[in-house]
């Protein structure tokens, strides 16, 4: 109901614009799987719909045990800063460790990042969504100092940004396969929604994680320890949102600029929920939310629709089933109010 109802608004919204709602609609969900260049566009699915589906499996542990990171884009930043910074201090050398070494820079950064709320609530009690949310606004300072200081090119004539890494074949995220869109960050997105699965139905963590979000102070009779489930939770968050970044930069990006950072970090939070924190759910709902990037992308050349648009349009998404899930445990009653 909540995706008929945001193709119903977001159909209205186009129409306000000008726009043919059903050719929107169309070029928007089926232009990039069905049409005359789905071709080129199906592989994009894999390369959009991969970063959000890594962070958003680890924002979606935290959010089952009410642990909130709305940080994790700046985690991704910091991902894709210390990942590059790893394999650029290796150029131009040739070696096959350059890239599992960017790797564990890249989760390191995130970890790192994603720590300090993790630590700041553990041990003065902060709250983790305005710290975290903060500290993407300095994770993208720092962004723009290293693309105009330690990692500018120093062949760039001058321009902002790194060496393009997908010109230093030890450190390129490569695709496996050519033509697929099948790279290294997508095999550790399937990785991470197999390692959740396991975690949340499996393992006595999971079960801690589940039981915290659904009853806490049941949590706290059995034994589970708060401070180990936040730093857990947070610190796992921020290292998938670091892996993302990397294999961003190391990849489809390709290189440090100031405006490396796309919204991942943010948009992960509408695919968590649209995936009812479930990971299967998460990778359904990221292929349609990267469906959603291409289609917007196709609609925005051939319509004329303003990239905001199409932002809005997902942000319905997330309303719409917020506001859905609010009715499913709550009803409205129309009556006289009652005397006190």
């Amino acid at each position: 109901m909540a995706v008929l109802a945001t193709f119903v608004f977001g159909g209205l919204l186009f129409a306000v614009l000008g726009k043919d709602p059903v050719e929107a609609l169309q070029t928007i969900f089926w232009q990039p799987i069905f049409g005359e260049y789905a071709f080129y566009y199906r592989p994009q699915l894999l390369i959009k719909g991969a970063p959000l589906v890594l962070i958003a499996i680890g924002l979606s542990l935290g959010f089952k045990a009410g642990i909130w990171n709305i940080g994790a884009e700046g985690q991704y930043i910091m991902g894709a800063i210390f990942g590059a910074a790893a394999g650029l201090a290796f150029y131009p050398a040739e070696g096959w460790y350059v890239f599992p070494l960017m790797v564990i820079a890249g989760a390191f950064g995130g970890w790192l990042w994603a720590m300090i709320p993790a630590i700041l609530k553990v041990r003065f009690g902060t709250n983790e969504i305005l710290v975290s949310l903060m500290l993407v606004y300095v994770a993208e300072q720092f962004l723009a100092s290293m693309s105009l200081g330690l990692l500018k090119n120093p062949e760039g004539y001058g321009f902002p940004g790194s060496r393009n890494l997908q010109q230093y074949a030890p450190a390129h995220n490569a695709e496996l396969f050519a033509g697929s869109g099948m790279h290294w960050g997508v095999v550790a997105a399937l990785i991470a929604v197999i390692f959740a699965y396991v975690l949340l139905t499996k393992h006595r963590l999971g079960f801690a994680i589940r039981v915290t979000g659904e009853a806490p102070r049941a949590a706290r009779f059995s034994g589970v320890n708060p401070a180990r489930l936040v730093l857990f939770c947070l610190g796992t968050s921020g290292l998938l949102a670091g892996l993302a970044g990397m294999f961003e930069v190391s990849g489809p990006s390709g290189q440090i600029t100031i405006d490396f950072n796309v919204g991942y970090g943010f948009t992960a939070i509408i695919v968590a929920f649209l995936g009812r924190l479930h990971p299967i759910g998460i990778l359904l709902a990221g292929g349609l939310m990267a469906l959603t990037y291409i289609g917007g992308d196709i609609a925005q050349s051939n319509l004329g629709l303003p990239a905001a648009a199409i932002q809005v349009f997902q942000g319905m998404l997330l309303f719409f089933l917020l506001a859905l899930d609010v009715l499913t445990h709550y009803r409205l009653r129309i009556g006289a109010a009652e005397a006190v």
